[in-house]
C-alpha cells in the first residue's frame, strides 16, 4: 500500500492522466476546468463538491499522487497543459518547480491578506511561500510535526519528549516498537537518531554513524509496515509500546476514536541544532499551465473559507491542523475531539522543535544502506 508520507525519490515514470483519461486539448474553455494535482484531501468530494456547487458550469476534477517527486515530475513528462493547481510539501516551490517555471507566481494582492490570520508560524507570512524575488508561490494549508509516536501508559511522554530519538537505543525497548516504513521519513529520522544533519550532504564518519543507526533500529523492531492503522492497531493491542516515524498526522485516527493514549511525539533536543524533530508543511500553487484556468486562483480562495478549511483538516481519515485555525471563525469549527485528535494542546511547542522537511542531498546512498540494513 502507497501511504501519503512515503515520499519517492528521483525521477518517476510518465504514469499518463490515470482520472483524467488519455491526453487530449484542454484548451477550450478554460474558465470552465479545474484540473487539482494533490495529496489526498483535496481530492475528496467533501471539499470540492461545494465548489462545484458555486461553478455548476465548471468541470472540477482532482487526483492525488503518490509522492512530491512523482508529482513535480508529471509536470516536467508532459502534463504542463493539463493541471492547474499542485499541492505538494513545502520545500519544492522554491527549490524546484519555479526555478523550471513549473508554477506561476499568485496574485498576492489577493492571497496576502489572508497569512494574516494564519497561525504565528505563518503569519509573518511564511517564507517558503515566496520566492528570493518576493513572487507568491504557494498557499500553505495542512501542516504537523513528524517524528514517533507511543503509547503514554507504556511509556510517559516526559520520558519520551526527553529521551527523544535515545529512546529507540534502550536494550529494554527491543523488539517493543515498530518501524512506520515511509522510507524519505525514515532517511531522515534516521539521520536525526544518529546525530547527522540529513540536509547536508552525509559523507565519511556521519555516513557510518547513519550505517550503524540504520541496523540497530532495524534489528530492533518488531513490527514493520508502511500501514499506519496496522501500526496504530499494534500499538492499541499492546504488541509494540512505539513506532518510529509517525506524528499528529498518523496518530490522530486512533486519538479521534477515543485512543487518546495514542500520542505523536516531538523531541526535546538531540538531532542536531538543538533541534530533534522534523516538520512538513504543504503548499498549494498555481500551474504553469500555457491556457491557465481562471479556477485555479478562485479555489485556492475557497479553501481559506472557515467552513472549507475545517473540511480539508478532516478529510480523508487522517486529521491535521491548518494554517487557517489562526483565524478564531475557522478554530471555532474544531470541537475538543478535533482538537484532540491533532494535539493542538502542543501544536506550537512541538513545531518550535522541528527542522522543516527538505530535500535530502545524500538521499539515494543513505537510502541504499537503509535497504540494506532491512534486507540484512
Amino acid at each position: 500500500m502507497v501511504t501519503r508520507r512515503q515520499f519517492a525519490a528521483g525521477a518517476a515514470a510518465f504514469v499518463g492522466l490515470s482520472a483524467l483519461g488519455a491526453p487530449r486539448r484542454l484548451l477550450a474553455g478554460r474558465t470552465d476546468r479545474l484540473n487539482i494535482l494533490c495529496w489526498e484531501g483535496y481530492n475528496s468530494d467533501q471539499v470540492l463538491n461545494p465548489f462545484r456547487e458555486l461553478h455548476p458550469d465548471a468541470t472540477v476534477r482532482a487526483e492525488s499522487g503518490t509522492s512530491d517527486p512523482e508529482m513535480i515530475n508529471r509536470l516536467r513528462a508532459g502534463e504542463l497543459a493539463v493541471w492547474d493547481l499542485i499541492n505538494v510539501n513545502q520545500p519544492w516551490a522554491r527549490g524546484e518547480m519555479a526555478r523550471d517555471k513549473l508554477i506561476r507566481p499568485l496574485n498576492k494582492d489577493r492571497f496576502l491578506p489572508y497569512f494574516a490570520k494564519m497561525t504565528p508560524e505563518f503569519a509573518k507570512p511564511y517564507p517558503m511561500s515566496f520566492s528570493d524575488s518576493g513572487d507568491l508561490l504557494g498557499m500553505p494549508q495542512r501542516y504537523g510535526p513528524f517524528s514517533f509516536v507511543v503509547n503514554t501508559d507504556k511509556i510517559s511522554i516526559e520520558t519520551a519528549e526527553t529521551e527523544g530519538w535515545d529512546l529507540f537505543s534502550d536494550p529494554g525497548l527491543n523488539k517493543r516498537y515498530g518501524l512506520l516504513t515511509y522510507d524519505n521519513w525514515n532517511v531522515i529520522h534516521l539521520c536525526l537518531a544518529a546525530g547527522v544533519d540529513p540536509f547536508k550532504p552525509v559523507e565519511g564518519a556521519d555516513a557510518q554513524k547513519f550505517a550503524d543507526k540504520a541496523k540497530q533500529i532495524v534489528a530492533g523492531a518488531r513490527l514493520m509496515t508502511d500501514d499506519l492503522v496496522a501500526m496504530n492497531t499494534a500499538l492499541i493491542n499492546g504488541e509494540i509500546d512505539c513506532y518510529f516515524t509517525g506524528g499528529s498526522y498518523t496518530a490522530s485516527p486512533a486519538r479521534y476514536d477515543g485512543a487518546s493514549f495514542v500520542r505523536a511525539i516531538t523531541p526535546r533536543g538531540g538531532g542536531f541544532g538543538g533541534k530533534g524533530g522534523a516538520s512538513w508543511v504543504e503548499l498549494t500553487s498555481a500551474v504553469n499551465n500555457p491556457d491557465p484556468s481562471d479556477l485555479a486562483e478562485d479555489f485556492l480562495e475557497f479553501v481559506q473559507k472557515p467552513e472549507i478549511a475545517q473540511l480539508v483538516a478532516f478529510s480523508e481519515g487522517t486529521y491535521n491542523p491548518v494554517a487557517q485555525m489562526g483565524n478564531p471563525e475557522v478554530l471555532a469549527r474544531f470541537d475538543a475531539d478535533m482538537l484532540d485528535a491533532i494535539q493542538y494542546d502542543t501544536l506550537e511547542e512541538d513545531m518550535s522543535r522541528c527542522h522543516e522537511f527538505d530535500a535530502v542531498p545524500s538521499y539515494d546512498a543513505l537510502l541504499a544502506t537503509y535497504v540494506a540494513a532491512r534486507r540484512g
